[in-house]
């Protein structure tokens, strides 16, 4: 799968331990997390002109593995090893999917206790775009805070960058305001279910997911 666990690992071997404001001490200069920014951003370009160079050999040669086809998922692999060591590099607490990383948080805040930490990390709550990014938070994490909300009060969805919601993952019967509560923000809650978000009180406290987005 293209993601993987990132643990952070002091010089002397021993892991790291997050503050207790669910803060981790920062391991790298300003000037090697551009670096890696930027590593990654290049890598993802390149990344995704193979996959649409295989889409088209494979076309052409009806379904059969050509030369080029061969190298270029050569060319693939290689990449995926480059992305492991920058990570590596940066010694934090991330999963890596598809041109963003995630931490993964190990206390429960409020939501927006939730998104000010991710603001303090350089990200915000995770924005779901697809489909694969859906699958991926939630078998792997699950009742999480992510980053959409209805803090207007007006059934209006929202993702944290200001883009209203387009597709949605609710959950059969959500959102609902269950047993009366002002639930205006969401989690993922049915992890085994593709539609697994539910509504709930934003000063509710939960576990969350930080997206972080790379800068090219």
């Amino acid at each position: 799968m293209n993601y993987m666990n990132q643990s952070a690992t002091s010089s002397g071997g021993q892991s790291s331990k997050n503050h207790d404001d669910g803060v981790g001490p920062v391991k790298s200069g300003k000037t090697l997390l551009r670096l890696i920014g930027v590593s990654f951003g290049l890598l993802c370009i390149l990344q995704a002109a193979l996959n649409v160079s295989l889409r088209l050999v494979h076309s052409h040669t009806n379904g059969k593995t050509s030369p080029v086809e061969g190298s270029c998922k050569n060319l693939t692999e290689d990449i995926d090893n480059l992305k492991t060591a920058l990570l590596h590099i940066n010694h934090q607490e991330w999963v890596y999917f598809q041109c963003s990383y995630y931490y993964i948080s190990n206390i429960k805040k409020s939501w927006q206790d939730s998104r000010d930490d991710c603001l303090k990390r350089g990200a915000d709550l995770v924005i779901i775009n697809s489909k694969g990014e859906h699958d991926f938070t939630r078998k792997l994490f699950g009742f999480r805070w992510i980053g959409l909300s209805d803090t207007d009060g007006n059934g209006s969805w929202t993702w944290v960058d200001g883009t209203p919601l387009s597709q949605s993952y609710w959950h059969l019967g959500e959102p609902n305001n269950f047993e009366g509560k002002i639930e205006e923000c969401v989690e993922l809650k049915f992890q085994h279910e593709e539609n697994s978000w539910n509504d709930q009180v934003c000063g509710d406290e939960n576990f969350w997911i930080c997206e972080k987005k790379v800068a090219l």
